[in-house]
């Protein structure tokens, strides 16, 4: 469990991953898929194909409420600044209990334009009609957090390789080859409607 968590992790919410000049984000649903071989219609209509190295990792996702986000719980938080110098959420990952301590810090978040990603440890959490408020606390400092409906909260559960069939959504952090094809060694899939992670 801990190892599907950390693949998810890895794939969408750390930046050294994304900073590689070679590396790619591809989301979207799975066209076609032959043993190791899969054919993904990307978000953006393209048509992307991903050869998964032996001993590839699968994780999944499931739709979260901020309801689901506890004083104690430890997130991935994909956030836009404001102007008091809170954030406010775009994406909030919710760990397992085994994943504590995962990439924690706060740093730039290279998936979306000027925006930060922050792991941390909820400290309080204030709801109100449209939305909720978090502190986050991690070595060295702490993050305010707007949460409000339009943010897209997952949570990890476990996933297994016999789900890559056509139709799932997926995404996925893989390398371009010379050919134009795509290798990665990690897949996120999400389930249940749930929005596929940036």
């Amino acid at each position: 469990m801990r190892s599907l968590a950390a693949a998810f992790f890895i794939l969408g919410l750390t930046a050294a991953a994304q900073a590689q000049s070679l590396t790619t984000r591809i989301r979207g649903e799975v066209e076609k898929a032959e043993g190791n071989a899969l054919v993904v219609k990307t978000v953006d209509g393209a048509s992307a194909q991903v050869a998964l190295a032996s001993g590839y990792a699968v994780g999944g996702v499931v739709k979260a409420t901020a309801a689901d986000i506890k004083k104690g719980s430890f997130v991935g938080v994909g956030a836009r600044p404001q102007l008091d110098g809170s954030l406010l959420a775009v994406q909030v990952f919710i760990f397992s209990e085994a994943m504590r301590g995962t990439g924690e810090g706060h740093r730039p978040w290279s998936v979306l334009p000027e925006s930060t990603m922050t792991n941390a440890t909820v400290a309080e959490t204030v709801s109100r009609v449209d939305g909720s408020t978090i502190m986050l606390t991690y070595p060295g400092g702490e993050q305010k957090v707007t949460i409000t409906p339009e943010a897209n909260i997952i949570m990890a559960v476990p996933a297994q390789a016999g789900e890559l069939v056509a139709g799932v959504q997926v995404a996925m952090t893989a390398t371009k080859q010379a050919d134009g094809s795509f290798s990665a060694s990690r897949v996120t899939i999400a389930k249940a409607g749930a929005q596929l992670p940036y």
